[in-house]
């Protein structure tokens, strides 16, 4: 029972020391994982999914798709991206929270009934938002989907405990099987074509996870990989939304298969919050050259979602070494997020786009148990979300401490 309540406590706020430290006290005694085969460390980054050489780039390098762009002509960038050119140009980060995602699903939903909400050109996603990111890309059709998934789904949809005896694998205290299943339920051939229609509109959907052997964030083009007629497409899709939302040793480590010269490799991949919580701007592009080239119609309008709060809320802290770690973590995981949404402003800033971003203030008080996945307090998150994006403007224009607000 105490170790169930500290994965919900983990998987609810991404709270990495705590399953650290479980995973440390439950693997003494058990039997050492399956081994692997990881890719040369001097030819890891040659590394690709078989028949999906464009399915994912480094997270800290550019993306092949503004590569493509750059030395596209503009009769050919109207063919390959036609939402893009000579259209408003619209970029939607959501970032990592767990439970908290109930707070973009009513957001999104309010923002639709407000009649204010537009089609986003870039749609991205960490962990929980890579959850929420092909709902928010797909658009206002799959509302319903999305506010069932974040006000009805409990701790037993998305993880189950390890005991100590039941363990096969030593790289996770919670086997997150039912996460999988959970995904699998709203992620489905139908969604996947749709993604792949809206790609080759030209929209672009992206989902982060991290690559634990090379320490790196890496970006999934999910349009890409559903218009690729692989088979198995569709479970690579599901596998990257689970390796987004994998909290080391929480969950385990999702594997890939991988290629280079011909021959097969695996790479273990964890929770995208592991090296940032949001993004929205590509190392070494000039994005206002690019919105250029595109014709963007009007300012390009960014907006991040945090789902979680900014301030720091008080807590007294037991003297035990679960409490301190998951307290310790948090609020790591806490300023993580700003620094991101600092440089999401800085790249917003920058180009001369038109930055926004909203996150859980201090005026929502469930009242309610916050740990896991708590329906009761997901409900209440996402009434508080759908009232402020549909009675209010939740947006805020920079970060605090920066500019007007």
């Amino acid at each position: 029972m105490v170790t169930k309540m500290r994965i919900a406590v983990s998987v609810g706020r991404c709270s990495l020391a705590v399953g650290l430290i479980l995973g440390i006290v439950l693997a003494q005694g058990c039997a050492t994982p399956p081994k692997r085969q990881p890719p040369p460390a001097d030819q890891y980054e040659q590394a690709r999914i078989a028949g999906i050489p464009k399915a994912r780039y480094w997270g800290d390098e550019v993306p092949p798709f503004a590569e493509d762009m750059a030395g596209m002509s503009p009769d050919e960038l109207q063919t390959r991206y036609p939402a893009l050119v000579n259209r408003p140009m619209t970029l939607l980060a959501i970032s990592g929270g767990g439970s908290n995602g109930a707070f973009t699903s009513g957001l999104l939903n309010g923002w639709t009934a407000a009649g204010t909400r537009p089609e986003f050109s870039i749609v991205t996603g960490i962990s929980t938002g890579g959850l929420i990111a092909p709902f928010a890309y797909l658009g206002p059709e799959y509302n319903e989907k999305l506010k069932e998934v974040y006000t009805t789904i409990t701790n037993d949809d998305v993880f189950v405990e390890r005991g100590v005896g039941g363990l096969i694998e030593i790289d996770a205290v919670a086997d997150s099987a039912p996460l999988r299943t959970t995904i699998a339920k709203y992620i489905d051939g139908s969604v996947m074509q749709a993604i792949a229609d809206e790609y080759r509109r030209g929209r672009i959907l992206l989902i982060g996870t991290t690559n634990l052997d090379a320490a790196r964030p890496v970006v999934w083009n999910i349009g890409e990989i559903a218009i690729s007629g692989r088979p198995g497409a569709l479970d690579l899709i599901r596998d990257v939304m689970l390796a987004s939302a994998s909290i080391p040793v929480a969950f385990p480590p999702q594997m890939f298969d991988v290629e280079i010269d011909g021959q097969r490799y695996d790479e273990l991949h964890v929770d995208g919050g592991v090296t940032r919580q949001s993004f929205i701007f590509s190392f070494n592009v000039d994005d206002k050259a690019l919105t250029e080239r595109l014709s963007t119609v009007g300012q390009t309008r960014v907006f991040v979602i945090r789902n979680a709060r900014l301030v720091p809320q008080w807590k007294a802290v037991e003297r035990h070494v679960t409490d301190i770690a998951s307290r310790s973590s948090s609020s790591m995981i806490r300023t993580q997020g700003i620094g991101d949404l600092y440089s999401e402003y800085a790249g917003a800033t920058n180009w001369g786009f038109d930055f926004n971003y909203a996150y859980i203030t201090s005026a929502f008080d469930p009242g309610v148990d916050d740990e896991g996945f708590n329906p009761e307090y997901m409900g209440k998150l996402y009434q508080f979300g759908y009232d402020l994006g549909r009675n209010g403007d939740p947006w805020l224009k920079a970060p605090p401490g920066l500019g007007p607000n």
